[in-house]
């Protein structure tokens, strides 16, 4: 018989990352999707657009750190709402620039408030202090996650 883990899965890190994750994303989702119908990766293009102005699919893959089929779904979805416009890539004929059209624009302009209401609310309890202390974690242990991918 094999011995198990002595760190119950609630107590791994990654573990509740993910499950912390979800449940924001799922809140946003929520809101999003009901108000706007858009769903969260959709919206990701849509932020990331709105503060890049254009990008290939490929970088919105960097970006977002979605995978390619997710990008190319919520792209496809966005061009045929008509919130963004691809244009041939000057340098390279298999790609295109993506950007937010004006429809888009205005639509972005309109969530931007309701996503800092979200994050008043979900950060409600959180001191300053906390969140600059979460916020630089959080990028540190993206750092790490990027070299050790790069390392394999």
């Amino acid at each position: 018989m094999t011995k198990r883990s002595t760190k119950p899965l609630a107590d791994f890190l990654p573990y509740q990352l993910s499950i912390t994750a979800n449940a924001v994303s799922n809140l946003i989702a929520r809101e999003y999707e009901s108000r706007f119908g858009l769903k969260i990766f959709e919206w990701r293009i849509m932020a990331v657009l709105g503060d890049v102005g254009q990008a290939t699919q490929s970088a919105l893959v960097d970006f977002t750190l979605m995978d390619k089929v997710a990008v190319n779904r919520a792209c496809k979805v966005l061009a045929d709402r008509q919130l963004i416009e691809r244009r041939p890539h000057g340098s390279d004929r298999r790609s295109h620039q993506l950007q937010l059209t004006s429809a888009g624009n205005e639509l972005h302009d309109e969530i931007m408030p309701l996503a800092v209401e979200i994050e008043k609310r979900l950060l409600g309890e959180v001191t300053a202090e906390e969140l600059e202390m979460l916020t630089t974690t959080l990028l540190r242990l993206r750092d790490a996650s990027k070299e050790l991918i790069d390392a394999n």
